[in-house]
């Protein structure tokens, strides 16, 4: 917008005054030199008008300027005068008090006046006095595009223009005659009632704004809504006066991100790791990611590298990382159990033990892992299942810690964070195999040559096994959850097409480490061992767990791993590949 159509914009807006309340304080002054001349009477005043009431607002544009660089100062400052003028809204009486300074000054100028043209441009400066500080929110457009230049002479030309457009509706009214002046008067009641209506308005935004539910509001609202009119309006000014209208320090970012409920309660959880209880209301005022995890999960493990960055890079920007730990298996109930994957995989962020699931079900959780990001206003704005949504989810923490009003601007961990072992992420085009339980509640894909023998002992065996499919050999006990080896060198195989291999663990009762040898084809691993591992294939089960057994070093291709237990004893639960 060039400066000359700005100015029309300002004159348009002064014309268009005259539809306003405020205005008919005025229109006995235009009428009150009955038998001068419109160039001896009304002119003369006008000029007085607009030249008092361009003065005033120059300086109210000063004063602003200044407001927009003290911030908070002005902020305070702002919703202070916003009460002031609703209060006068109001109450006829505080408005008298509040304009009473005016009102005199232009009275004694007025009754000094005398007749003739010195007169009427004195009488003209006293009724610019009296508009002027219930001109109305209009001005705040002239007084934000006039500070912007830093001129005093373009802010006195904005204000000018805006005070010429309603001389100039003032002149019609004066053409027009006395008959549509009556009618004015006559409509003082509704404008009465208009006014309260509007200071009731006023002071209702006072609150919403002083105790930041204006915020909470306009962030429910779909971004083109509220944003485009923003803008349009913005678009509007010239470029240095939206500058001044949203300074780069207080411009507000609303991130786009729907509003998905509250963040719930995290009273379900039995338990804290790495630091006491936090409760919902403690959290306010922080970007909170809540990430739903079991240990022994490959898809919650190769999401943790992630997590683990996010928590360390952007916590000086207020995100707040906790991990919900509730467990798929009995095993992962045990709190030990759970310290050790922490220590393991350097985990140092709050994790709440949600072993009764009260947790999950306060969140509505449907996965592991599950991930819910919840802004500063404690609402929960994005969730997530599963793994492959990094990239999205970060975005939505560094929106959601910018909407907040982050010290600085969110820096972007790295695209590929360390993620060494079983936490690399899969090589999803060429993964073949999907996970497989050996309990037989959840098992498939079976190939031994026996049926399976719930919860007792049974001698196993298998021989060529077809794609995907996996069988035991020697005595085993199949339980719920679980297939037991009863005795030593019982061995357990898959035909499987994926990089990676990883089979969950445990020692089984007695809590001795148990060896194991791997064989992929038929040999030694070598280069394709895993990380619990050596090309040997020797391995030993310490602790319940999942293992990588297999990571095959020149790509995925279809291959048959078979795990021999030198030792009684060991529980295996469900292979994972990657």
């Amino acid at each position: 917008m060039t400066a000359g159509s700005f100015l029309a914009v300002c004159f348009l807006a002064g014309v268009l005054t005259i539809a306003s309340p405020c205005i008919l304080p005025i229109v006995p002054f235009v009428f009150a030199r009955p038998g001068q001349s419109v160039l001896r009477g009304t002119l003369p005043l006008l000029a007085g008008l607009v030249a008092a009431f361009a003065s005033v607002v120059a300086l109210a544009a000063a004063g602003a300027a200044w407001a927009a660089q003290a911030h908070d100062i002005g902020r305070a400052v702002g919703l202070a005068v916003l009460a002031i003028v609703a209060a006068t809204l109001l109450s006829d009486r505080l408005a008298g008090l509040a304009a009473r300074p005016f009102t005199d000054l232009g009275g004694r100028l007025s009754g000094r006046a005398g007749t003739g043209i010195a007169a009427s441009l004195v009488t003209g400066v006293a009724v610019g006095l009296l508009w002027a500080p219930c001109a109305g929110p209009v001005l705040a457009l002239v007084l934000t595009g006039g500070a912007a230049s830093g001129s005093p002479l373009a802010t006195g030309l904005a204000a000018g223009a805006y005070a010429a457009g309603a001389a100039t509706s003032l002149a019609v009214v004066v053409s027009v005659g006395r008959r549509l002046a009556a009618a004015l008067r006559a409509s003082s009641a509704v404008a009465h009632r208009l006014r309260q209506v509007a200071g009731v308005a006023a002071l209702a935004a006072v609150l919403a704004i002083a105790s930041g539910f204006d915020a909470t509001v306009l962030a429910q609202l779909p971004a083109p809504a509220s944003s485009g009119i923003e803008n349009a309006l913005l678009q509007r000014l010239p470029a240095k006066a939206r500058e001044v209208a949203m300074p780069a320090s207080s411009q507000v970012f609303r991130s786009s991100l729907p509003v998905l409920g509250d963040l719930p309660s995290f009273a379900g959880a039995a338990d804290w790791l790495n630091g006491p209880p936090l409760t919902a209301e403690a959290l306010r005022g922080k970007v909170v990611l809540v990430q739903f995890w079991t240990y022994s999960c490959i898809n919650c493990i190769r999401t943790l590298p992630f997590v683990r960055a996010w928590a360390q890079s952007y916590a000086a920007e207020g995100l707040v990382v906790i991990g919900v730990h509730t467990p798929e298996f009995a095993f992962e109930h045990d709190e030990n159990n759970v310290r050790r994957a922490l220590a393991r995989f350097g985990l140092t962020y709050p994790v709440a033990i949600d072993n009764g699931f009260k947790v999950w079900r306060a969140f509505g959780n449907e996965s592991w892992p599950g991930f819910a990001l919840v802004d500063a206003q404690g609402r929960i704005r994005y969730r997530t299942a599963g793994e492959g949504q990094e990239s999205r989810t970060e975005q939505a923490i560094r929106d959601l810690l910018t909407e907040a009003g982050a010290a600085r601007e969110p820096v972007a961990t790295p695209a590929a964070p360390p993620a060494p072992g079983e936490q690399a992420a899969a090589d999803w085009d060429h993964l073949r195999s999907d996970e497989t339980y050996l309990g037989y509640a959840q098992a498939t894909r079976f190939a031994s040559r026996e049926t399976v023998a719930a919860d007792r002992p049974q001698v196993y065996s298998f021989a060529d096994l077809p794609a995907n499919r996996w069988g035991l050999s020697g005595t085993w006990t199949i339980a719920s959850d679980r297939a037991i080896a009863a005795a030593a060198d019982g061995r357990v195989a898959y035909r499987f097409n994926a990089r990676d291999l990883h089979l969950v663990l445990g020692a089984g009762q007695s809590g001795h480490p148990i060896r194991f040898q791997v064989t992929v084809d038929g040999h030694a691993p070598g280069p394709d061992h895993g990380s619990d591992i050596d090309a040997e294939g020797f391995g030993t089960v310490t602790e319940t767990r999942l293992y990588q057994l297999v990571r095959q070093a020149d790509g995925p291709r279809a291959r048959t791993v078979e795990i021999r237990f030198l030792n009684p004893g060991v529980e295996a639960y469900a292979f994972t590949f990657g």
